[in-house]
């Protein structure tokens, strides 16, 4: 049986975030519509048009970026993650709002494994950024990279959304 998947496109202050939703769930989170069925989630999935399908995890998102919300109930589809990938990034869904941990923590947490290198190996490949809140996850000595939107930029906006950066006042 063929796996269907649904699109929509929100507007968000960090671009425009394409939510891509299986029947079990959320699969993919990407941004602008290059994030195609076929080149972001791979061969045997047909896309359709099934507004209800997106309408938690759009509402969700508008919450998010609104401020009203800190904890995502999208259910998330993980069929498409495996192995250490998959434990790893369970765990970096548990990580709370407003806070963050180093790579090095993230791998302790998630009991498996990966080295601290491998999780940010794991965290440019993360599916579903935002809701598995690979933003959450930084270096011991800074903010560490971020492969989503524009980059490290994306992620310090992102982190001060969430109250754990302060933002930075400019010099006018």
């Amino acid at each position: 049986m063929m796996t269907t998947v649904a699109f929509a496109e929100v507007s968000t202050p960090v671009g425009t975030l394409v939510p891509a939703v299986t029947e079990e769930g959320l699969v993919a989170l990407g941004w602008g519509r290059a994030m195609a069925a076929h080149e972001r989630l791979g061969p045997g999935l047909a896309e359709v048009h099934d507004p209800d399908r997106t309408a938690l995890v759009v509402s969700e998102l508008n919450a998010y970026f609104a401020g009203e919300l800190r904890v995502f109930e999208t259910p998330i589809d993980w069929r498409l993650t495996s192995g250490a990938r998959r434990v790893v990034l369970q765990a970096l869904h548990r990580v709370p709002y407003g806070t963050a941990v180093t790579y090095g923590e993230l791998a302790a947490r998630s009991g498996s494994a990966v080295p601290a290198r491998g999780i940010g190996s794991i965290m440019g490949s993360n599916p579903i950024p935002i809701v598995v809140p690979c933003h959450r996850v930084i270096a011991g000595n800074g903010l560490g990279g971020f492969s989503g939107g524009e980059g490290v930029e994306t992620k310090r906006r992102l982190l001060t959304h969430e109250g754990y950066l302060q933002p930075m006042l400019l010099d006018l």
